[in-house]
Order: C-alpha cells, then sequence, then structure tokens
C-alpha cells in the first residue's frame, strides 16, 4: 500500500466500499487507533464468539524518536482474544482468522517492546513505550462466513491501496514453513522462507526479505564438544544492507545460528563492510545479553555462488562469548532481518549439518 495513502483516506476508502456492498455481507465492522506509545493492550471493546470470522486491516506505523526508524502495521499489530488468550499477528497489513474462543478482542502495538509470555506480558520495562510515536489506524470486519469467500465478494466492488487484493492472496496462497521448523514465537510469523531446491536438485531453504524479519528455527540436541562443528552451503544473491550492520539503525542482515544450552546464540552472517572476524553483540537492546554476530564473509564478492562454510563452535564460543562452556547445543536458527532500512534482501541455504566426536548429524531442510 502506498505510503502516501494518509490515516483519514484509509478509513474514507474502506468506508465508501463497504457502503458498496450489500447489507449481508458483514455481521459488524469498527474501526479502532491505537496510539503507538500505548504499552499492550489496548481493549477493542468488541466481543467476539467462539468460531467468528474476522479479517482486519491495519494502516499507519511505529516510529522510534529520534531515529528515523520506523516499522509497519504488518509488523507491529497483534491480537489476543479474552486477557489470557494466547497472542498471535498476521505476517501482512491484513489478517483473517477465526476465534478460537469467545472473548473480548484486544489490541497492540510491540515494537520496542518484546513478549515476556505467549499470553501477552512483556519482557520490557513499560518506560519503552515513551520511545515510540505514530499510531495504528486498524479496520476490524465481522463476517457471516468464510473471510476469502466474503473478500472476493468485496473485492468485486473496489479495493483500498490493493490491501484486500493482498489478503485475498494471502489466504488462497498461505505461506507453508519449512516441515520440521518453526518461528521464534516472540518474533511473530513471516512469508520469508520456503522450500526449494539447490542446482543439484538437493534440498533447501530459500528467503527473500523485505521490511520485515523472520527467525526460523529447529530443534537438535547435541554435546558441545572440542570436535563439535557446524557446517553448511549457502547462496547469498543480495544483503538486504549496504554499509556495518553492527549499529542498531543498520541491523539488517541474513545468517545461520546455532543456539547453546544456557540461552546463548552465535549467529553467523555476511557483513556488507565489517571484516572477516568481527564479533560483538546483538546491538537490539532486549537482545544483547545473549546473542554474537560473527562476520565469515564481507563485501560482494562471492555473492550469487553457492559456497560451503564450517565453523569450531567450541572455539568460536570461547571466542566470542566467553565465560563457562555450555554443554549442550539445542537449536539452529536462519534469521533474515531487512526491518530498519527496508532493503531487501536474498539467499538459501543447504546441506546444514553438525560433526560431534561420535558421529555426523544431518538437519533435515524440509
Amino acid at each position: 500500500m502506498s505510503d502516501a495513502l494518509s490515516h483519514s483516506e484509509f478509513r474514507a476508502g474502506f468506508e465508501a466500499l463497504l457502503k458498496r456492498g450489500p447489507s449481508e455481507l458483514l455481521n459488524a465492522r469498527h474501526f479502532v487507533e491505537i496510539p503507538c506509545d500505548l504499552k499492550p493492550w489496548l481493549d477493542s471493546g468488541i466481543d467476539l464468539e467462539q468460531g467468528e470470522a474476522v479479517t482486519t486491516f491495519a494502516w499507519g506505523r511505529t516510529e522510534l524518536k529520534g531515529t528515523g526508524l520506523w516499522f509497519g502495521a504488518g509488523f507491529q499489530l497483534w491480537f489476543r482474544i479474552g486477557e489470557g488468550g494466547e497472542i498471535f499477528r498476521g505476517t501482512r497489513a491484513g489478517n483473517s482468522f477465526t476465534a478460537d474462543t469467545a472473548g473480548r478482542l484486544y489490541l497492540a502495538s510491540y515494537f520496542p517492546g518484546e513478549w515476556a509470555s505467549r499470553t501477552g506480558e512483556l519482557a520490557t520495562p513499560d518506560e519503552v513505550y515513551a520511545l515510540a510515536a505514530g499510531r495504528l489506524t486498524v479496520l476490524i470486519l465481522r463476517w457471516p462466513g468464510a473471510p476469502l469467500a466474503n473478500l472476493r465478494r468485496l473485492a468485486a466492488l473496489g479495493d483500498v491501496g490493493g490491501l484486500v487484493a493482498a489478503e485475498i492472496d494471502r489466504l488462497a496462497h498461505p505461506p507453508v514453513e519449512p516441515a520440521g521448523w518453526k518461528h521464534l514465537w516472540f518474533v511473530g510469523p513471516s512469508e520469508i522462507y520456503r522450500d526449494c531446491l539447490t542446482p543439484d536438485r538437493q534440498p533447501a531453504i530459500c528467503c527473500h526479505t523485505h521490511r520485515d524479519v523472520g527467525l526460523l528455527q529447529r530443534e537438535v540436541d547435541l554435546p558441545l564438544t572440542p570436535a563439535t562443528r557446524l557446517r553448511w552451503q549457502w547462496r547469498l544473491d543480495r544483503l538486504p544492507s549496504a554499509v556495518r550492520e553492527d549499529r542498531l539503525e543498520s541491523h539488517d542482515y541474513l545468517s545461520i545460528a546455532v543456539e547453546f544450552d544456557n540461552g546463548q546464540d552465535i549467529t553467523y552472517y555476511w557483513s556488507a563492510e565489517l571484516p572477516v572476524g568481527t564479533g560483538y553483540r546483538c546491538p537490539i537492546p532486549t537482545w544483547t545479553a545473549r546473542e554474537t554476530h560473527v562476520v565469515i564473509r564481507s563485501g560482494s564478492a562471492g555473492l550469487g555462488e553457492w559456497l560451503s562454510e564450517e565453523r569450531d563452535l567450541y572455539r568460536d564460543y570461547q571466542d566470542y562469548i566467553g565465560g563457562p562452556l555450555p554443554a549442550r547445543i539445542v537449536k539452529v536458527w536462519l534469521i533474515a532481518v531487512s526491518l530498519f532500512q527496508g532493503h531487501e534482501g536474498d539467499g538459501s541455504y543447504a546441506g546444514i549439518e553438525f560433526v560431534t566426536d561420535e558421529k555426523r548429524v544431518a538437519v533435515a531442510m524440509g
């Protein structure tokens, strides 16, 4: 949707579109305004019935004061049904869902906060929302039947900024996580990753990111010993940053990461500018204590080519994190971030495996 569309144009456009529809198209419609400096949760005043079908469209963005950074409604808007319901969000500015329980609908603008629980308690202090500015305008449509069929009826009458067409497309072609992999719950789902094949027809995971973020994880259970290594192949076609990534305002990258049983993780990535061997703690404040970035390639040489990598996890932990060594490796991650600068990034991963004292363990790619 065009950034030129104002909040009033978003609202007026949908009001005009809905007036053209027959009265039986909708059970009800509501507009809700969410100030982005309001900590979660906002009571919408709407009580949903169990099994009720809902589509939401959101417009607006959250700005971080004094930084020039902003985050769109598709990333920012989260939902909860009932005070103890499990939180969820969509992958675009439009989202359709069926209420799994009856209850009050609550809404939230997320960043710069971070979730501590699946019911929407915060891991960050309330004061971080004083850093945020802006607002989200949310349209809530309550259908008498399936959203897809009703959205198609609505689309026959018109559209607002392409939002209706985009939600029809999302419902008709729903994103599918690679088998065995799950998105990190407190960041939320994405449409970044998909199953694909290498040139020699081996299973791979491809990613495309544009002003979004996705952290895809797969559980493993392996000891960390002096013999433990991580191997993989990747082809990065386009980096989401053209400048160094160790600052918050430019922290966009593609990487593969390993999580240990003490909560620490090392993420290996290809930097646009930083020298190979550079290591640093994550510049996102809520991630600084747990994530370490390590640059293993830099610049444009090799982009577009399939390359093989190997890392000594035992030594890297000692060199880049330090302190008592963890006993086990518990997850492997794929990370794609393009949220801060809003550029595009493209890459593919294949042949992920761990080598230990006793065996070689391949990570299924889907």
